[in-house]
C-alpha cells in the first residue's frame, strides 16, 4: 500500500471520528453559541454523516475526502476569543474576593475561630473606652468642686434663700479654704491618675502650696505637670507650670534655677502674652540680684513689645498693653524703679512694693484670666 494511501485512510479515520455525532455535539458544546459559518458546517457534517453509514466499506470520493478533511479542522479549531471583557477581567479584587470565599468555606472553623477573636478584641476596647471616659466625667466632676471650694466665701454663710439659693461654699478663714481645695485636688490625683483632670489638679495643688510657702512641695507638684503629656499637648498648661515653678524656686531663694526657668518659658511656650511675662520675670529676678542693667533691658524689651500692634490678633492691630493691662503696669513700674525717664507715670492704685511670687502669681494670673487671650503666639 502507497504512502498516499495509507495516509487518506489515516484522514478518513481521523474525519470519521470527528464526524460522529457524539465528537459533533461535544464540539459545539464547547464553542457556546454558533455562527452561521459554524452552523452550515454542522449541517454539512449530519449529511456527510449520512452518506457515510450508506456507503460504509466503500472509498470516499476525491471531493467528498476533502471536505471531510476541511469539516474536521472547522471542528476541531480552538474556542475563539471573548470579545467582550466580563467583571473577573476588569476586577481584580472580585477574583480574590472568590478565591477567599472559597477559602472560607473550606477553613470554616478556623473563620469562626478569627471572628470570635476579633469580636472579644472589639468589645474589649468598646469597653476600655467607656470606662475611660467615665473616669474623666468622673474626675472632671470632683475638680469642678475642688475649683469651688478654692473660690469660695470667706466669713459667715449667707441666710437662706429659697428663691436664689447661692451654691457657692462658704468658709470661715482663708486657711480652711485652701485646705478644703487642696483635700479634694488630692482626692482627684488619687482616685483618678494619669487623667487630664489629675494633671490639672496637680497643678492647682502647686499653686496653693506656693500659697501656703511650702516650696518644696510647689516644686515637686510644678515638675511633675512640667513633665506630663499634658503639658507636651497643651503649651498654655506647660507655661503655668513653668511660672509656677520659677516662683517655688525664688521662693526657695534658688535665683538661679528661677532665672533658667523663666528662659525656658520664654523661649519654649508659644502662647501669646506668656514671652514678654517670662521676660518680665527675668528682670525682677535681675534686680533681686542685683544686676541693674539686665533688667533695664528686659524690662524696655518688655515695654516695646506690649506697646506694639499685634497683627495677628484678628486683624484689629490690638496692642499686647491692652490685652494684659496689669502686666504692662508692673512692667512700667519696675522700669521707673530704675529709670524713672524710661517709662511713664503710674496709674493710681497701681505699684510693684514689696510684693512675695504668690501674691505676684496671684494677681497676673487673674489679670490673664480677665484678659481672655487665646492662642495666638508671643513672638
Amino acid at each position: 500500500m502507497s504512502d498516499e494511501k495509507r495516509e487518506d485512510d489515516k484522514t478518513d479515520e481521523k474525519v470519521e471520528d470527528s464526524a460522529t455525532p457524539e465528537a459533533i455535539a461535544r464540539r459545539v458544546a464547547a464553542l457556546g453559541e454558533e455562527d452561521e459559518a459554524e452552523k452550515l458546517a454542522r449541517e454539512e457534517e449530519a449529511k456527510l454523516a449520512e452518506r457515510r453509514a450508506a456507503r460504509k466499506g466503500k472509498k470516499k470520493a476525491g471531493l467528498e475526502a476533502a471536505a471531510s478533511k476541511k469539516l474536521a479542522k472547522i471542528g476541531t479549531r480552538a474556542e475563539p476569543k471573548r470579545t467582550v471583557a466580563v467583571a473577573a477581567d476588569a476586577d481584580p479584587l472580585i477574583e480574590r474576593t472568590a478565591k477567599l470565599s472559597e477559602w472560607a468555606k473550606k477553613n470554616q472553623k478556623t473563620v469562626q475561630l478569627v471572628g470570635a477573636a476579633i469580636a472579644v478584641v472589639l468589645l474589649g476596647i468598646a469597653g476600655m473606652l467607656y470606662y475611660q471616659n467615665k473616669q474623666e466625667t468622673e474626675a472632671s466632676v470632683l475638680l469642678a468642686k475642688a475649683v469651688a471650694d478654692e473660690r469660695a466665701h470667706i466669713g459667715e454663710p449667707p441666710k437662706d434663700d429659697e428663691e436664689n439659693p447661692d451654691p457657692t461654699p462658704t468658709f470661715k478663714t482663708f486657711d480652711a479654704r485652701r485646705d478644703a481645695a487642696l483635700e479634694k485636688y488630692r482626692q482627684v490625683e488619687q482616685k483618678f491618675p494619669k487623667t487630664g483632670a489629675a494633671i490639672l489638679a496637680r497643678l492647682a495643688e502647686g499653686s496653693l502650696l506656693l500659697d501656703k510657702h511650702d516650696s518644696a512641695g510647689a516644686i515637686a507638684a510644678y515638675t511633675d505637670v512640667k513633665n506630663s503629656p499634658l503639658a507636651a499637648a497643651d503649651h498654655e498648661v506647660k507655661g503655668r507650670a513653668l511660672e509656677g515653678l520659677g516662683f517655688a524656686y525664688e521662693l526657695d531663694g534658688k535665683l538661679d534655677d528661677a532665672q533658667k526657668t523663666y528662659k525656658e518659658l520664654e523661649n519654649t511656650v508659644d502662647v501669646r502674652g506668656f514671652k514678654e511675662l517670662a521676660m518680665y520675670h527675668q528682670a525682677r529676678v535681675a534686680m533681686v540680684k542685683g544686676d541693674k542693667d539686665k533688667a533695664k533691658e528686659l524690662l524696655v524689651a518688655v515695654r516695646d513689645r506690649l506697646n506694639k500692634p499685634d497683627e495677628s490678633a484678628g486683624g484689629s492691630m490690638v496692642a499686647p498693653a491692652q490685652a494684659f493691662p496689669y502686666l504692662s503696669e508692673m512692667a512700667g513700674d519696675r522700669l521707673r524703679e530704675l529709670d524713672p525717664s524710661a517709662a511713664p507715670k503710674a496709674h493710681p492704685g497701681v505699684g510693684g512694693g514689696a510684693q512675695n511670687p504668690a501674691e505676684i502669681k496671684r494677681k497676673i494670673e487673674e489679670a490673664m484670666k480677665k484678659a481672655a487671650a487665646g492662642g495666638g503666639g508671643g513672638k
